[in-house]
């Protein structure tokens, strides 16, 4: 097909159309790069910035970055940066930058054809402190008139394009994030495991594979011969194999979390050869930004325990395309901070608390006297009520759009009573309602 190149930055936002993009056009210096970085920041995805390639795909414009684009941001004042980007998406709107003293207060409709297609089009200030605000908006608006991108795979057709494949699971991300934990947990699983194996050798072994056997493969910075390229180029080629059914699970941690675990285990970082710990943990994580900007499931291990992180990824990774979405219901205590994971957070501090009844302090939600007390406050029978009435329609949505892992999360002072006691609660209305459900307390004591 036709490809029209032109000068402009492109972002994307995922919707439930799937990715949707943003054509930001200005002159040079018009503040195309910035906008797009202050977007970013705020959870969107860069397509190309300065060039962009554009495709007319079934009456849909696809914007795409040159080869030699991908993945890199301009930001004047830095240099070039690596930031989380995908590989393309349908143009759903175009924004011109323009002075602010151009910008219409009640602008009429207007369009601007890209591919042999009509886009509509808006003007904005680049530099106004609400521009990124607007172009989100303005995307969002449009999500509901587009149609899915041509390329989409429903969760059937991807079934049938993974039926005979060998499923390969290549575990990588930041070191101590927990990368061997990961592999023994899926080795239990009946996955074959390889680590440590030089990356020119990955392709001919996972090819030589007997499609009837699951592999595991780890792959971070200590591997002999590591390259972001040529990790890069790994996943490219996997995926471009129509034999292998690649999922790319991404481990991470928070700082403090891996120089707690390099400490105690007197490891050597990988890149802190001759420098401080925490210099090689930042150089690390910006190394593997775009690695992370192509995972199918990042995974934080911070506040994880083994038998919870083996938990959460293998109820992630044991779902096959063609099943149900399996969800995780999981308790936490906001002292130690909300679980990065979660897709969904609810706040259960309203309830009374059984920490302050004597008889029930060293109980925990797992106790009937507990559950009986926190299901005894006034509050609490109009709460599940309106809780359930939220969540059951979102999940067969949350499963239409693809996903296959839903976490849902409650929070409470210390993660032993009441969190605990309305985990358990959903957990049973799920399984009522025939949708795979487990289980997690992360703050709860493992012998409680």
């Amino acid at each position: 097909m036709p490809i029209e190149r032109l000068h402009g930055t492109c972002i994307a936002i995922e919707t439930d159309q799937g990715p949707l993009g943003a054509l930001l056009r200005a002159a040079p210096g018009g503040g195309k790069s910035d906008l797009a970085f202050r977007l970013i920041n705020k959870g969107a995805k860069l397509v190309a910035d300065d060039q962009v390639e554009l495709s007319n795909e079934n009456g849909i414009v696809m914007a795409r970055p040159p080869e030699n684009l991908k993945g890199s941001l301009e930001v004047r004042g830095f240099g070039v940066a690596a930031v989380p980007h995908v590989e393309r998406a349908p143009i759903a709107l175009v924004v011109d930058l323009v002075a602010a003293d151009e910008v219409e207060r009640l602008p009429p409709d207007r369009t601007v054809t890209l591919a042999g297609q009509a886009v509509p089009v808006i003007s904005l200030a680049a530099f106004e402190a609400s521009a990124e605000d607007k172009v989100l908006l303005a995307l969002r608006a449009r999500a509901s008139a587009m149609p899915p991108a041509p390329s989409a795979m429903t969760r059937g057709d991807q079934a049938a394009a993974d039926e005979g494949a060998v499923k390969v699971v290549l575990v990588t991300g930041l070191s101590g994030a927990g990368r061997t934990t990961a592999l023994k947990a899926l080795e239990d699983q009946g996955y074959d495991v390889i680590d440590n194996l030089p990356l020119r050798l990955v392709n001919p072994v996972i090819r030589q594979t007997p499609e009837v056997q699951p592999l595991a493969v780890g792959v971070d910075s200590r591997n002999r011969d590591f390259s972001l390229a040529g990790l890069a180029r790994t996943i490219e080629e996997l995926r471009a194999d129509d034999r292998v059914a690649l999922r790319l699970v991404f481990l991470e941690a928070d700082e403090e979390t891996l120089q707690r675990r390099f400490t105690e285990t007197r490891r050597r970082h990988p890149m802190a050869e001759g420098r401080p710990l925490r210099d090689g943990l930042a150089a690390e994580r910006n190394l593997m930004e775009p690695v992370r900007a192509k995972a199918d499931v990042v995974l934080d291990t911070s506040l994880m325990t083994a038998r919870d992180f083996a938990q959460k990824l293998t109820g992630v990774l044991d779902i096959d395309v063609s099943e149900a979405m399996t969800i995780f219901v999981t308790s936490f205590s906001f002292r130690r901070g909300i679980p990065r994971e979660a897709d969904m957070v609810f706040d259960v501090r309203f309830l009374r608390n059984p920490h302050y009844e004597p008889e029930l302090r060293n109980l925990t939600g797992l106790d009937a006297e507990v559950a009986d007390f926190v299901a005894a406050d006034p509050g609490y029978p109009s709460f599940f009520e309106h809780l359930t009435g939220l969540i059951e329609p979102l999940l067969p949505r949350y499963q239409a759009e693809g996903k296959s892992y839903l976490t849902i999360a409650f929070g409470c002072t210390g993660g032993q009573h009441r969190s605990v006691t309305l985990t358990e609660r959903l957990a049973r209305w799920l399984e009522s309602k025939d949708w795979p459900c487990t289980v997690g307390h992360r703050d709860l004591p493992a012998d409680a």
